[in-house]
């Protein structure tokens, strides 16, 4: 039996802290326990994608998984440091059987880990193979392969993406603004750059340089104070807006020209009427957290709402089943349907939201004002004994609601309604509430907070 942290397999990737809990030997088991999984699924794969991001670690790591998949008989195809949405597309683009991106995303400079897709970067999750690999590694019963397979190198991916997710895209419709973009020293600094060499702005780069020690801030833009930063360079400059990429350069934020952070639900149904416009009566997928206005705004648009579980995988998996069109999540994910697959695509993002912009003779806090209809929470952390048993002293006290159980519980009332889930890892309950008016979000919001601090 193999000695490996059960802990690091995720919802929707392996991720845990270098070398605690990931080091090398997990690296190599990872690589021939996703090769094992990979042949059950499809015999006939042979080309699989290993990317990797800037931080310390994963040069180490990505030798190791290459070594794990070259082992079990599998062709790797290095694409060296990219970040996720380029990893995907070099997946789905060249018609490879998987791949495995050496990331942890948006996590702190000590973690490290491993997302991982089938051909047309279809994402493995806890649904469909994460915890097949783990079961495999646990049980040593790993694919033995007589030949080992070989590396080759594959250049050039993001400039292919530049050329292709473009070549719909009218750039003469986009203005040229004045632009801070704060990259946190991560991988969404090598995105940016490339899309705006297409892309006419007056740009002003904050912490461009790759550094995996993240020496200004975390790489994680939900959390606020990650913005601050960006905030105060767009007032300092008098810049039309700042954009914040995270870690691994596939979640996107938005901040306007007075600071204020583009709330994700309101990006989410501007970009998903911009899609029905171009496709009508189009699906569109989005997580259950509360975010009303998403839906007002696709209904508006004579497009079909689809609800779904939160998880960038699950999303995925869920927009492949009703042929959608379109797909955001709450945390700043953007997914668009290509023939080569679904996933993030912030070039697409970015190029059609500065298009919706430059339509507009009005400041971006202008253009936004209207669609903030609704009051949120943000997410709220609670510590409890028994997450169960919590969700049922919620579905009780508040019965007679309209009650839905597709992730967590979520409540609805007339003028306010909340979703609260529990963590994968930890026994925390996370809460999202949002209501009609102020007073009432801030009233229900200390109301349900006291029955999770019982």
């Amino acid at each position: 039996m193999a000695n490996i942290d059960e802990l690091i397999f995720k919802a929707y990737d392996i991720r845990g802290i270098y070398p605690s809990q990931i080091d090398e030997k997990t690296a190599f088991n990872i690589g021939r326990g996703y090769a094992t999984f990979i042949l059950q699924d499809n015999p006939k794969a042979k080309n699989i994608v290993v990317g990797s991001d800037m931080r310390e670690s994963s040069p180490a790591l990505k030798r190791e998984v290459i070594r794990g998949l070259t082992k079990s008989g599998l062709n790797v195809i290095d694409v060296g440091l990219v970040s996720t949405p380029t990893f995907y597309f070099a997946v789905g683009y060249y018609g490879y059987d998987g791949g495995i991106q050496v990331s942890a995303s948006h996590n702190p400079k000590e973690y490290n880990g491993f997302k991982m897709v089938k051909g047309k970067a279809y994402p493995l999750s806890k649904n469909n193979g994460i915890f097949e690999i783990r079961d495999y590694i646990l049980a040593d019963s790993l694919i033995e392969s007589n030949k080992e397979g070989i590396v080759t190198k594959r250049n050039h991916v993001l400039q292919d993406l530049a050329i292709e997710q473009l070549k719909d895209i009218d750039i003469s419709k986009i203005s040229k603004f004045k632009i801070v973009i704060d990259a946190a020293n991560s991988m969404g600094a090598l995105d940016m750059t490339e899309f705006f060499r297409s892309v006419p702005a007056d740009l002003i780069k904050v912490n461009f340089d790759l550094d995996g020690s993240f020496p200004s801030h975390e790489a994680d833009p939900l959390k606020e104070e990650n913005l601050e930063l960006l905030k105060q360079k767009v007032i300092e400059t008098g810049a039309d807006f700042g954009i914040s990429p995270d870690g691994d350069g596939d979640r996107y934020f938005f901040v306007d020209e007075k600071g204020n952070v583009l709330r994700q639900e309101i990006l989410r149904g501007i970009m998903a009427q911009i899609e029905i416009a171009e496709n009508p009566g189009a699906v569109v997928c989005y997580d259950i957290r509360p975010g009303r206005i998403t839906r007002d705004i696709i209904e508006q648009a004579g497009g079909k709402a689809v609800v779904t579980p939160v998880g960038h995988s699950l999303i995925k998996e869920i927009m492949i089943e009703n042929k959608a069109e379109f797909g955001g999540e709450s945390s700043g994910h953007y997914f668009y349907k290509k023939s080569y697959g679904y996933f993030e695509m912030p070039f697409i993002l970015v190029a059609k939201f500065l298009q919706f912009i430059s339509k507009q003779d009005i400041s971006f806090s202008q253009i936004i004002a209207p669609y903030k209809k609704y009051f949120h929470s943000g997410e709220i952390n609670f510590k409890v004994s028994d997450v169960q048993e919590k969700m049922k002293e919620i579905e009780k006290t508040y019965n007679d609601s309209e009650i839905n159980k597709l992730d967590g519980i979520t409540i609805e009332y007339p003028n306010w309604w909340f979703n609260i889930r529990g963590s994968n890892t930890e026994p925390v309950v996370r809460l999202n509430l949002e209501a009609r008016t102020k007073e009432i979000m801030e009233e229900k919001v200390r109301e349900v907070s006291e029955i999770l601090r019982k």
